[in-house]
């Protein structure tokens, strides 16, 4: 069982990784907040440089916590967290699991 949940784990590395960081965490609750961002509506909302903010949305799209939609020229980005929330689920049940198991030995 054990096997099983550091597999969980693996497949959730990278979100793991990328919500690590205090300015991506503080981006993604924003975007929970609202419904829908550019990098400039962001930046104005966070002390964050424009630069460093689109540098997190890449690696926060890369992880599969966000999405972007094109309107014209601007890139309006969401947070896109069912992913992200099902890993995490998994990963508690199977956790539970190994305690139980823990438990009957």
């Amino acid at each position: 069982m054990v096997e099983q949940t550091l597999e969980i784990f693996k497949r959730g590395s990278k979100i793991l990784s990328v919500l690590q960081d205090e300015k991506r965490q503080q981006i993604l609750v924003l975007l929970c907040r609202e419904k829908q961002l550019t990098v400039n509506q962001i930046t104005s909302l966070l002390p964050i440089s424009r630069p460093a903010v689109s540098h997190h949305l890449k690696l926060m799209l890369d992880a599969g916590v966000l999405s972007v939609s094109q309107v014209g020229l601007e890139r309006y980005y969401s947070s896109d967290l069912e992913d992200a929330l099902d890993w995490l689920k998994e990963l508690t049940r199977s956790l539970e699991e190994d305690l139980e198991n823990k438990g009957n030995k």
